[in-house]
């Protein structure tokens, strides 16, 4: 696969720079989970001064040829290269490092994370992360993301009555979301809990898959309702009966 030569040239990069004083991989292939059509990520760290003078499309350019180094819409720049691969590069400063801490969780093991560290001061911090995110576990936690999960339903029921339909699409994707924690909860299935949608094919029921797959107010209601309704008796909570019925009256219908 190109991505392990992508990886391979970033790593050769970090290591032959000084001016990069540490730098991490992330994501798929630091879990191991990289394949064919997975991207390549990476922090890297410089000092101050270097990365206020660094380009990072002439960066790119030397990892490979690229068709496009864009900056998205959270200030990562992204490297489209041949194939097209995705590369993400978050191009930061040592001062950042500290910034790391306040991530949900690290994803991998920090060893298959650091490229290098040359002050020794990133892999301590990866280290006090926790590997896997920490999962909703109080009453109160889990009876909150269910209500989030109804809160964006009801809002793209009603801007789906005012012919927002786009809006309704917006609402809908959030919604959809909240149903594949609340499933991933049910079914005890957590090893993707930062991104719900990943692998969910495989871990997740047939019917979940389906329901958030189509995407419709009705189907995502029926399943999400059971989803809620399951969590609620887990944790000994009671059941919302009268905003159910109100629920149902709004979302069942429609579709």
């Amino acid at each position: 696969m190109i991505q392990y030569e992508l990886i391979d040239r970033v790593r050769a990069l970090c290591r032959d720079d000084e001016s990069i004083r540490a730098a991490l991989m992330y994501g798929s292939f630091a879990a191991g989970e990289g394949d064919a059509h997975s991207d390549v990520e990476f922090w890297l760290f410089l000092d101050p001064k270097a990365r206020a003078v660094l380009d990072p499309e002439r960066w790119c350019a030397e990892v490979a040829p690229v068709h496009l180094v864009l900056r998205n819409e959270f200030g990562t720049h992204v490297a489209l290269f041949p194939g097209p691969v995705r590369g993400e590069f978050h191009f930061a400063t040592t001062e950042d490092i500290a910034s790391v801490a306040q991530w949900p969780a690290r994803g991998a093991a920090v060893d298959a994370m650091v490229v290098v560290d040359r002050d020794g001061a990133l892999t301590p911090v990866l280290a006090a992360l926790p590997e896997q995110a920490v999962l909703p576990a109080t009453p109160d936690e889990i009876a909150d993301l269910c209500g989030r999960f109804a809160n964006w339903m009801v809002l793209a029921a009603h801007v789906t009555a005012r012919g927002e339909r786009l809006r309704a699409q917006d609402a809908l994707a959030h919604a959809a979301r909240h149903l594949l924690w609340m499933a991933r909860l049910a079914e005890d299935s957590t090893a993707h809990w930062l991104t719900p949608s990943r692998a969910a094919e495989a871990e997740l029921p047939r019917r979940t898959v389906e329901s958030v797959a189509a995407g419709t107010l009705a189907g995502l209601w029926r399943e999400g309702r059971e989803r809620w309704l399951v969590l609620l008796d887990r944790i000994g909570r009671r059941h919302p009966d009268a905003l159910l019925a109100e629920l149902d009256a709004l979302l069942a219908p429609v579709s």
